[in-house]
């Protein structure tokens, strides 16, 4: 089993910067793929990026709208995952969560067994 515990959401103007944790607990950390899905009020939960991690290598993913803008990290020696989001706009409004899963990378939040109980971003315009 694996624990996800998400923080660093709020509000900020649009324009501005959060950061978002992902502390993990359960399993060794290295093990999975570590991803961040969103959901807006009336929308379906969207892929924002994953990472991965094989042997001393991570690979990333990012979707298309906030490529350039977010960065994703992870600490596997603090079990923790990180999004960096910058120039931030409206429409990333969201509940941000953080998930994984064992094995390869996947997009759909389907895929993942793993979730954390998601932290509310509000960007003001």
């Amino acid at each position: 089993q694996v624990q996800l515990v998400e923080s660093g959401g709020g509000l900020v103007q649009a324009g501005g910067s959060l950061r978002l944790s992902c502390a993990a607990s359960g399993r060794t950390f290295s093990d999975y793929v570590m991803s961040w899905f969103r959901q807006a009020p009336g929308k379906e939960r969207e892929f924002v990026s994953a990472i991965s991690w094989s042997g001393s290598r991570s690979m990333i993913w990012y979707a298309d709208f906030v490529r350039g803008r977010f960065t994703i990290s992870r600490d596997n020696a603090k079990n923790t995952g990180y999004l960096q989001m910058n120039s931030l706009k409206p429409e990333d409004t969201a509940v941000y969560y953080c998930a994984a899963r064992i094995g390869r990378y996947h997009g759909s939040p389907s895929e993942y067994n793993y979730w954390g109980q998601g932290t509310q971003v509000t960007v003001a315009s």
